[in-house]
């Protein structure tokens, strides 16, 4: 029984995580286009938008993956099999990049609170599109599981990924960017 309160509060946490993490990225676009604002409002912007990353990353998508880690790895001391299984093992070593992602935020953060420019508003919306896709492989690694023929899937996200490119470009060209 305990297992299955694990389970509940370990997708509480990835939900959680997964909104930090768009809602972070998504301020990094909005940080950038402070530049396009009135000289006399440029810093301001700047300032609150830092302000709100600094928190959302260490009120939202820190606690957040802390109880899915937690979670996460109370239910595989719980089952112990887990570790040998195929798709569970696809599964970790994407969560380690998607923590992988969410250091590299901290990182971005620093880097704007200095001044730095790192990437251009489109760079930073693609980049915002990235947790959409470690969400869609765990999300059919963690349902599917054995029944998933990892080729198609990798195929099939990789394939998505292009579409989501593709319409973050035709968006650049409707806001007439480019």
């Amino acid at each position: 029984m305990a297992l299955f309160y694990f389970k509940a509060f370990h997708i509480v946490g990835a939900v959680a995580w997964f909104a930090g993490l768009f809602y972070l990225v998504r301020m990094f676009v909005y940080h950038i286009e402070a530049d396009q604002k009135p000289e006399h409002l440029r810093q301001a912007f700047k300032d609150q938008f830092n302000l709100m990353e600094w928190r959302a990353y260490k009120i939202i998508c820190n606690p957040a993956m802390m109880l899915t880690w937690t979670c996460g790895l109370i239910m595989t001391y719980l089952n112990p099999g887990y570790w040998q299984i195929g798709w569970f093992q696809v599964k970790f070593a994407i969560l380690l990049l998607l923590s992988g992602y969410h250091t590299w935020c901290k990182g971005v953060i620093v880097k704007l609170e200095k001044g730095e420019k790192p990437y251009n508003s489109f760079q930073f919306r693609l980049l915002n599109e990235l947790p959409t896709l470690f969400l869609v492989s765990i999300a059919l690694l963690a349902v599917l599981r054995d029944t998933l023929n990892f080729v198609y899937a990798f195929g099939g996200v990789l394939a998505f990924g292009v579409l989501l490119f593709a319409f973050a470009k035709a968006y650049k060209k409707r806001r007439g960017e480019g």
